[in-house]
């Protein structure tokens, strides 16, 4: 593989323009048709991808996207890795595509937006508007919206600022996140496979971690039990997250790989995944465990709340959805949220292909769930008012104006 240093570039909006200017082209976020005269950058068969800044429309809120280039790597820890758990092999080889992911995981000032959706699109459905409702033509773009928390203080209780991770959502919630997200921007974002986020993660290394195998060195290039002591708004000191992109980032750009909090991926958990692969190489599509059951899903990276080895980039996290509601007092418990302190520790990453599934149908099936027992979950709570389903598409910030007028 070709250094990690050869692919990146920062470009700004200003080099974009300019590329699509003597093409022609509509300008596409990270992607030129010209080679840029200085920096790295990705090659592909569409042009040169570049980083770039999105913004959620209708809004002021940004985050990063950082290009990946395509190749092939080992998943999975060889035997002779320390603290190596028995579900991180055999390791086999895997064929990645080109791909952008987020800079960062997450914030709450992105998920925050998201999640204030559900009062103004429940008054834009009212008589009032009669806008915004689910047609027999619109229910492949409806979006499930969550309600507020039942204790936004508990959920928050380690933080909440706007740079900081957001946490405690479920697969369920994590997906239609990017559906929403999807639909509103008009470009294809989804949850990672759990071998393209090891890709991104190992950034073409090796070693149990991106900077080397040595965990002393981890708390350079992550949060986790050791180091991420913070004082809390209360006043007392306690381990919790911190701002994302505190810490050196990975050889591809990408902040907070290890630690911090783990990233939901769109596999299901099953610890013997690995042995149909061995001794194979395997597109990256084909190894994707799709979920039939609501637990448990996989998470990556380690947290804020692991210990050294549990942030190793083979290292690999299982949700626990019964435990991690316990408190929970809606019936039956909700499909959008955790409450339990462990899962103050799970959060998620966008993801952008570089080719992204053609219709609505394969694209679907990144974003929605095809378990009988959460949508029935969903199906109840929509049933008494707790959530709302809306179509959502790029002219919903035009519709939210009205509420304003």
């Amino acid at each position: 593989m070709r250094s990690a240093n050869a692919h990146f570039v920062i470009l700004g909006l200003t080099a974009l323009l300019a590329a699509c200017a003597v093409t022609g082209a509509e300008p596409i976020p990270g992607l030129v048709q010209e080679q840029p005269k200085e920096g790295p950058f990705v090659r592909t068969d569409k042009g040169f991808m570049v980083p770039y800044t999105e913004t959620i429309p209708g809004t002021d809120i940004t985050f990063e996207m950082i290009p990946i280039p395509g190749g092939e790597f080992t998943i999975g820890s060889p035997e002779s890795e320390p603290d190596r758990q028995d579900d991180e092999g055999p390791q086999f080889k895997v064929k990645v595509d080109s791909f952008w992911m987020a800079k960062h995981e997450v914030t709450w000032r992105e998920y925050e937006h998201f999640m204030s959706m559900y009062h103004p699109l429940k008054r834009l459905q009212s008589d009032e508007f009669n806008l915004r409702h689910v047609t027999a033509d619109a229910r492949a773009d409806a979006v499930t919206i969550p309600t507020p928390l039942y204790e936004p203080d508990k959920t928050y209780s380690l933080g909440q600022e706007p740079n900081e991770p957001a946490v405690t959502m479920t697969p369920y919630a994590a997906r239609h996140y990017t559906k929403w997200l999807s639909l509103l921007t008009d470009r294809f974002y989804r949850l990672p496979s759990e071998a393209e986020w090891e890709y991104a993660c190992r950034a073409g290394t090796s070693t149990a971690y991106s900077f080397g195998s040595d965990p002393e060195q981890l708390g350079e290039h992550g949060w986790y039990w050791e180091n991420s002591a913070k004082v809390l708004p209360d006043g007392e000191e306690w381990e919790a997250f911190h701002a994302v992109g505190s810490k050196k980032p990975n050889p591809w750009g990408l902040y907070d790989m290890h630690g911090n909090v783990s990233e939901l991926v769109l596999d299901e958990y099953r610890p013997d995944h690995y042995s149909q692969f061995a001794g194979k190489t395997v597109p990256w599509h084909e190894t994707i465990a799709w979920p039939t059951k609501r637990q448990p899903r996989v998470h990556r990276g380690g947290s804020w709340n692991a210990d050294a080895k549990d942030c190793r980039s083979a290292s690999r996290g299982q949700t626990k959805d019964d435990v991690w509601k316990t408190s929970d007092p809606n019936r039956p418990k909700s499909p959008w949220w955790y409450t339990e302190d462990d899962a103050k520790a799970i959060g998620m990453r966008l993801l952008r292909p570089l080719h992204a599934p053609q219709g609505r149908q394969e694209q679907t099936r990144y974003w929605e769930e095809n378990v009988e027992e959460v949508l029935a979950d969903v199906k109840h709570r929509l049933k008494d008012g707790r959530g709302l389903l809306a179509p959502v598409d790029p002219k919903l910030p035009e519709d939210l104006s009205r509420l304003k007028q």
